[in-house]
């Protein structure tokens, strides 16, 4: 079992970027009416790829939630932005020789999004709150950029 804390950019650093629109923005824009947050994540998409940004609609889990497949993304990284202020949880794992080590989990708090970094096993998207809605930011192009890990023993994760 793992417990879930919360989400910081220091303890994610080593998976990716925390994309954080809480506190102070960077600048402002448009004659002072808008706060730019900017340059937040480390986008890699390789040299074949290109930039796609979709939308998500993803059912909302419960807490405690069982774990069983983790998955990561060789050829690109993926950012994911709630279009809502709930929280969500976030999986991750280092990697142990071509497999997923010991996950490790983080809650976001509102305001807060995330950017995979390429070749990071993670969890699924999973809300704790309905809508499901998230912006998507990955990549696109030739070669497969999907590897799965189905554990053999689910791990549970709490709050």
């Amino acid at each position: 079992m793992i417990q879930a804390k919360p989400l910081t950019a220091a303890d994610f650093a080593p998976f990716g970027d925390v994309l954080d629109a809480s506190g102070g923005p960077d600048r402002m824009i448009n004659e002072g009416l808008c706060g730019r947050f900017h340059d937040r994540a480390r986008l890699d998409f390789g040299p074949d790829g290109r930039a796609c940004l979709s939308i998500f609609d993803a059912v909302p889990r419960d807490l405690p939630y069982e774990l069983t497949l983790l998955e990561r993304h060789p050829l690109g990284s993926q950012a994911f932005l709630p279009m809502t202020e709930h929280s969500f949880l976030v999986i991750v794992a280092p990697d142990a020789g071509g497999v997923p080590g010991d996950p490790l989990a983080f809650l976001t708090a509102p305001r807060q999004g995330i950017n995979f970094l390429r070749n990071t096993w993670h969890g699924v998207l999973t809300p704790l709150h309905a809508p499901g809605l998230f912006a998507v930011v990955d990549r696109e192009g030739p070669g497969v950029n999907v590897e799965e890990y189905r554990l053999r023993v689910p791990v549970t994760v709490t709050a």
